[in-house]
């Protein structure tokens, strides 16, 4: 497999790549090291991570950080409830169990990121870290081992060591600085917003039903929205939310009632409803006249 192969097996799910990430993916893949995708919310990180498990046949595991994740939840955990249990059936029968017997194999729970260590089947599973940034700084010292050896200590057993490598993504949306010992675990990849071309084509995938006016004029207003002050740039997910809501209504063209009626689709606080009311406002001079496409405004 080559980078054009992943990009073609990608294309063939309907996720749209180019040659960089194409090629992120296929080095991440063939030299076995965790890939780092960053960007603005809504390009398609974690996107990127679920096509990839489905163009290989690969299980996707997701773990989703948040500020307090521990160890507990996102590599291993000891079933405490079990040891108690054959703590009681020992009394029970006049034994003794020792620490050796209580923490074992049998008593582990594995999460996230030791189920990908411990995987065991014909293709290597494709392990999501999610918004990494959102995780405290602790958090990350937690991976160390694991992103750079695909092994996890746990001290009472041993070494677990991945026997065949997981494919590893990690997402961040750059709401902290990541500890540069992470990122030198990792290969790096930033995710931009596609531009008009690429845009046009994802949309005429994920929304079959919108006609090409109605999605070449929504891809020219986004791509402009974009350069407003806005709280929340509207991203991919959000320009295929509001093409879906259009074609719902049954509009052909994007015209200013509909995008009125479904702004809600692309702005998501009270001062990018106004920022973006007033940009539509500013297109066009009829309130049924056909907002501008790429090809009649510029790109």
């Amino acid at each position: 497999m080559d980078a054009d192969e992943v990009r073609r097996r990608l294309d063939d799910i309907d996720y749209l790549v180019d040659d960089g990430m194409a090629t992120a993916l296929f080095l991440a893949m063939t030299l076995e090291q965790p890939l780092l995708l960053e960007g603005e919310p809504g390009v398609g990180k974690t996107a990127a991570a679920k096509a990839l498990a489905r163009a290989l046949g690969a299980p996707l595991i997701r773990l989703q950080c948040y500020e307090g994740l521990t160890a507990s939840e996102a590599l291993y955990e000891w079933n405490y409830q079990r040891q108690l249990l054959a703590i009681r059936l020992a009394e029970s029968r006049h034994e003794t169990l020792s620490d050796a017997d209580l923490f074992t194999e049998e008593f582990l729970q594995e999460r996230p990121i030791l189920r990908a260590v411990r995987a065991t089947g014909p293709v290597a599973p494709v392990l999501l870290i999610d918004e990494i940034d959102r995780a405290d700084d602790e958090f990350e010292a937690l991976l160390f081992e694991f992103l750079g050896e695909a092994s996890i200590t746990i001290p009472e057993i041993g070494t677990f060591v991945a026997h065949r490598r997981p494919v590893v993504i990690l997402t961040s949306n750059r709401s902290r600085e990541l500890h540069d010992a992470l990122r030198r675990r990792c290969l790096y990849h930033w995710i931009d917003f596609p531009g008009p071309l690429r845009a046009a084509e994802i949309l005429r995938r994920s929304v079959p039903s919108a006609s090409d006016a109605l999605i070449e004029s929504v891809t020219t207003f986004v791509g402009r929205a974009r350069d407003l002050d806005l709280d929340k740039l509207p991203g991919m997910a959000e320009t295929i939310d509001w093409v879906s809501a259009l074609a719902a209504l049954g509009a052909a063209e994007l015209v200013r009632p509909d995008a009125l009626r479904t702004i809600s689709a692309i702005a998501k606080t009270p001062d990018d409803r106004t920022s973006i009311t007033a940009a539509l406002e500013e297109l066009g001079s009829g309130a049924d006249e056909p907002l501008p496409t790429g090809r009649g405004a510029g790109s």
